[in-house]
């Protein structure tokens, strides 16, 4: 009911509800454009897609909100917040219907992933911008409330649209502009998007005038410098440091893991009839994994106040350490199903302890930068397991060797957490 409670009072403001429904329209859209194009990649009847294409097509996803991500506050500091968002949704949508035509014309590979990365790449400005933006839509006092709804919608909406567009591209897939309907969808859908912009001043959402006339080139060299003064105050604190580490060996692991799940649905599971359907056992795994997350969130408090931070992460590696083999090694649906789930919790367990040990170890006038090299760790780890998986991975995704030094790096994770728990309790001291 707090919940409901707040939401009717940010309703209140015109700027909110006007910037609310451009993040809404933007990121369902973000869902429907990233299943569409990861249906296209991995299921359309006319590719016969690798473990290499399918970290082709993660490195498309991910890398641009790594390596963009520090440098666009710099850039929305310069830009009026309103144009980025109504001009940004609009390139979106071109570009969106420009892979949508490639789709259609049996394009080469690079042309399709140099669209689909420019859609990707605007992505980040846009998700920027949002956020930036919330300050002067809402007042100091409810900014708060306004930063936990704001996002969480969006996320939510994003989920939605990832549900429609699999469900889209599941019932269209057997027609031979199938592979094409989401993408258009998701054209149609940005350039909404970028319209709802319009119902707001030009000036509205900031920056202040004096401010967009500063030196672009300055401002991206500052932001470099920032980086690396990060990266030299990690290196001061320890505990940050090491966990950090930890964390991107639990996302390389699970980045492995989702692209044998990801080639055993395409090849092992769709084509025995006893498994049922690749696609749909697919969504089903996103969706259980989708669950282990959200029990993170509720079982983490409770297991760090009777395990300590560091003693919680250890439990959530050697958990996977055990499980991973244990129900992956059959390459089944049922027991790999279940491993999502367990994955999808350790995986999320150990982010938030991550998150809580940074906030609480780093200086506040280095977070912002370190969250940053955070973000550009975490799914640069990520690719580069889709890449290890790729070099290891038989086209069914069958590979035991694959799923044991998984469980091998697990335990190693585990291990050193455990130690680094012994030496070190009190995860703030540095």
């Amino acid at each position: 009911m707090s919940v409901v409670a707040d939401f009717r009072m940010l309703w209140r403001f015109p700027g909110f509800r006007k910037l609310l429904t451009v993040r809404l329209l933007s990121q369902f859209t973000d869902g429907v454009f990233q299943v569409g194009l990861a249906a296209y990649v991995v299921f359309s009847p006319e590719q016969q897609t690798s473990p290499e294409e399918i970290a082709a097509a993660m490195a498309v996803l991910l890398l641009p909100y790594s390596l963009l991500g520090p440098f666009a506050g710099a850039l929305l500091d310069r830009w009026r917040r309103r144009q980025v968002l109504l001009y940004g949704n609009l390139l979106r949508a071109g570009l969106a219907s420009a892979t949508c035509l490639l789709v259609l014309a049996s394009a080469s590979r690079w042309q399709f992933y140099l669209s689909a990365l420019s859609v990707t790449a605007i992505n980040r400005f846009i998700l920027a911008g949002l956020s930036a933006a919330l300050p002067r839509v809402v007042d100091r006092e409810r900014l708060v409330i306004a930063n936990s709804l704001s996002p969480t919608a969006g996320t939510v909406a994003a989920t939605v649209g990832g549900a429609a567009a699999f469900g889209l591209s599941y019932l269209t897939r057997s027609e031979a502009s199938g592979d094409a309907t989401a993408l258009m969808t998701a054209a149609v859908l940005y350039l909404l998007a970028g319209l709802a912009a319009l119902r707001m001043g030009r000036d509205l959402l900031g920056p202040d005038p004096s401010d967009i006339s500063r030196e672009t080139l300055n401002a991206l060299a500052a932001t470099a410098r920032g980086l690396l003064a990060g990266l030299r105050h990690l290196h001061g604190h320890r505990t940050a440091a090491r966990v950090l580490l930890a964390v991107a060996t639990m996302r390389f692991c699970y980045g492995a893991l989702l692209v044998t799940v990801l080639m055993l649905a395409r090849y092992a599971w769709g084509a025995d009839t006893l498994d049922g359907d690749g696609m749909a056992l697919l969504g089903i795994a996103v969706g259980l994994s989708g669950a282990g997350f959200f029990t993170a969130a509720v079982v983490t408090p409770w297991a760090v106040a009777r395990l300590g931070r560091l003693g919680w992460f250890a439990w959530c590696a050697a958990s996977a350490a055990v499980l991973v083999p244990a129900l992956g090694l059959s390459f089944r649906p049922l027991p790999v199903l279940i491993a999502a789930f367990v994955l999808g919790l350790v995986t999320q367990g150990s982010k938030i302890v991550t998150d809580t040990v940074v906030q609480s170890a780093i200086d506040d006038a280095y977070r912002g930068r370190v969250f940053s090299i955070y973000d550009m760790l975490f799914n640069v780890a990520f690719v580069g397991a889709a890449g290890l998986a790729a070099l290891m991975l038989p086209p069914d995704g069958r590979s035991a060797t694959l799923v044991l030094t998984t469980s091998v790096i697990y335990t190693a994770t585990a291990l050193a957490m455990v130690r680094f728990h012994r030496i070190s309790p009190d995860v703030s001291v540095t």
